[in-house]
């Protein structure tokens, strides 16, 4: 004899019309809502709460969306009630490899020909980190890439970022110039005080070096902002 509480609702358990499976079978992925997809992804709920009503509450810690879910900590997700860190390595996993299926859609230009190509490379790996990058794009003779290169992961400032390792970096691939590039976990992509004085260090010391710097692009969510466009280099 049970303790009276009522059990977990698996899909299976769903009216026919009403079950996400059914529905990505039916309709196909791409016409279930976002609730549904992790409703498929959790597979069951917990004490009377079904997997489309835990993957409600999932989207409710993110104010329903996706993009915000990906930035959130796992561990936290995984505190959802009927969550746990099983399903939620499982919805982290989908989410990346959705990640990687739009690097691989999105190859890198032969050539950066201005502010824009370096958004469209950046912005993908950047907009939905919780924490700010610093990444030197290498650049050869023709503006081809040569090599795209993390520095420091963290707040950025002028005590992290030294000159020192963005240009040994840089001098190791033979790069003819190059591009740094941040982006701000916010989504606003307005240079900061120390985004100015970092830049400032890294073109002296590039002119000193005969490696110049030909930008520095801030990525905020969608949004960018280019140092040599707005006349800040």
């Amino acid at each position: 004899m049970g303790y009276g509480w009522p059990m977990p609702l698996r899909l299976s358990e769903h009216q026919t019309h009403d079950r996400p499976r059914e529905r990505f079978w039916a309709v196909g992925p791409a016409a279930l809502t976002p609730q549904e997809l992790l409703a498929i992804l959790l597979g069951t709920g917990t004490q009377g709460r079904d997997a489309l009503t835990v993957a409600g509450e999932v989207l409710a810690r993110s104010e329903g969306s996706l993009r915000r879910l990906a930035g959130r900590p796992w561990a936290e997700v995984a505190q959802v009630p009927g969550v746990g860190r099983a399903k939620a390595a499982r919805v982290g996993a989908a989410i990346e490899l959705g990640r990687r299926v739009g690097l691989e859609t999105e190859p890198p230009p032969e050539r950066i020909r201005g502010p824009g190509d370096v958004h469209r490379f950046y912005a993908p790996r950047l907009r939905d980190l919780p924490v700010e990058e610093f990444h030197v794009l290498a650049l050869g003779s023709q503006s081809q890439i040569l090599a795209d290169l993390l520095i420091t992961r963290g707040i950025l400032n002028s005590s992290l970022v030294h000159p020192r390792e963005v240009f040994r970096a840089a001098i190791a691939e033979a790069a003819a110039g190059i591009i740094v590039v941040h982006n701000h976990p916010s989504g606003d992509p307005t240079p900061s005080a120390d985004d100015r004085a970092v830049t400032r260090q890294l073109v002296d010391a590039g002119r000193l070096l005969d490696v110049p710097v030909y930008d520095h692009v801030v990525v905020g969510g969608e949004r960018y902002v280019s140092f040599a466009e707005a006349g800040l280099l």
